[in-house]
């Protein structure tokens, strides 16, 4: 499999990646402290802090981390050291994988030099569950690779199945703190039980989903038990959109709501129409009454469920032409600083803003492909269905159709079209590109024993290995 002897010199290049990616991980805490922070950051920011209900606008995960991160560091800074921390160490690890399966110093360092391309940096320090989402998959990938790497030396049951739990937490938490991450998370768990066994059976593959299942079901139990976080009707926002941007203002006046809502969506469909905005009504358009969608959630459901079945043609349309734009005119590729706010909250480093700015938004004018969603959904499906036969054939495929099934889900229930939202895709994509010109390095990988050729369990091997 391309492995390599432990040598010293080979130690000290493992070494030498790991100050690199410290180096690395202080230098961008020190770029984006305290936390380059959005409108939305900071709205979550408050509800960490307490001063604000907490809410299930956005997945309220975050907000009770960083409420944490807060309560023992008392620093909001601590959440972008977690990000950067948790970065880095997935590409230090990842680089690892590498060094040891291919032998290649290039490609070590190409894999841990990936966090510092623009369309990756960009959004590193960026409090937002997009971001939180991605890095956790990333950290599910270094899990997985550990794994490939070490299934011809096979470790202890323990081991495996500690290395499998630790990988389910990450995908757990992706999906929890930004829930279409489910459409990414489902390939990177397939990958993770994959790269653990090489031929699971029914029995392995029950009590890794189990797993999957339970490190997802009793956290979001808790919070909503324990936190009880606000509920805000947020996925009425989505209906909102079709409503006033499939039907025809004389559609609207005759809808049969009640007599202020629908006064609400036919002036906000004139006002969506006045502004050019081709989404996000409930932000751009819409007049908002003070318990925002709550109110109004079951009778825009209701109005929903009852036009777009009249009008499937019209919504598949304009689902469409919302889409493209996410593909071809993908907007805000960096996002600068701190938004303004009364919390007194400012960047700590301007020069080294500035500095971040002028990388970004300098290679968006020079490469402006790289954050395109057209280009990572193509990379992606290349991916998904060209893999080399190398080691690393099965994580290239995984990180292919993670990234496709990301993009394409979000067709139905994009409220924008921003790079965020394509952020995890270039991110498996990039990697998944390196791992493909890598395979040349490795040989392919030796099948399983078939499942009758030896029924002693050993130390090491699950009983039902063979693929029952």
């Amino acid at each position: 499999m391309g492995q390599m002897p432990w040598v010293p010199r080979a130690q000290r290049w493992l070494w030498g990646l790991a100050v690199a990616a410290a180096v690395c991980c202080l230098g961008t805490i020190l770029v984006f402290a305290p936390g380059y922070l959005s409108p939305d950051s900071l709205d979550q920011l408050r509800q960490a802090e307490g001063k604000t209900p907490l809410t299930d606008w956005h997945p309220p995960v975050l907000s009770l981390v960083w409420r944490a991160l807060i309560a023992v560091t008392g620093s909001i800074a601590s959440m972008v050291v977690l990000q950067a921390v948790l970065f880095w160490a997935a590409l230090w690890v990842l680089a690892w994988c590498v060094w040891e399966l291919t032998a290649s110093r290039t490609g070590s360092l190409a894999v841990l030099g990936l966090g510092a391309a623009p369309f990756v940096l960009t959004f590193v320090g960026v409090v937002w569950k997009d971001v939180h989402a991605a890095f956790a998959l990333l950290a599910a990938c270094a899990v997985a690779l550990t794994g490939l790497r070490l299934r011809d030396r096979p470790p202890r049951p323990a081991v495996r199945w500690g290395l499998l739990w630790l990988g389910v937490l990450f995908l757990a938490y992706a999906m929890l703190v930004r829930k279409n991450a489910f459409f990414a998370a489902l390939p990177v768990f397939v990958m993770l039980v994959l790269a653990l066994w090489r031929a699971p059976g029914r029995r392995t593959w029950a009590a890794c989903t189990a797993a999957l299942v339970t490190a997802l079901v009793v956290p979001a139990v808790a919070i909503s038990l324990f936190a009880r976080p606000l509920q805000t009707k947020q996925g009425a926002q989505i209906m909102l959109d079709d409503l006033v941007h499939v039907l025809k203002v004389e559609e609207l006046r005759s809808a049969d709501v009640s007599p202020d809502l629908r006064d609400r969506l036919v002036a906000a469909a004139g006002e969506c129409r006045r502004v050019g905005a081709l989404s996000d009504a409930y932000w751009a358009c819409y007049e908002r009454p003070a318990d925002g969608l709550r109110g109004d959630s079951e009778e825009i459901a209701s109005l929903w469920l009852r036009e777009m079945s009249g009008h499937v043609s019209d919504y598949l349309q304009y689902r469409l032409r919302l889409f493209t734009t996410l593909l071809f005119e993908t907007d805000d590729p960096y996002k600068a600083g701190v938004s303004r706010n009364d919390l007194g909250i400012e960047v700590a480093h301007p020069r080294l803003e500035d500095m971040l700015g002028t990388y970004v938004n300098g290679m968006v004018t020079d490469v402006r492909w790289l954050f395109r969603g057209w280009f990572w959904l193509a990379i992606a499906l290349v991916l998904a269905i060209r893999p080399r036969k190398g080691e690393f054939s099965m994580p290239v495929r995984a990180l292919g159709v993670s990234s496709a099934a990301y993009i394409l889900g979000y067709l139905p229930i994009m409220p924008a079209t921003d790079f965020r939202y394509v952020y995890w895709p270039a991110i498996a994509c990039a990697l998944g590109l390196l791992l493909l010109r890598l395979d040349r390095h490795t040989t392919p990988p030796r099948p399983a024993p078939p499942a009758t050729a030896d029924r002693t369990v050993t130390g090491h091997q699950p009983t039902d290995a063979g693929g029952q």
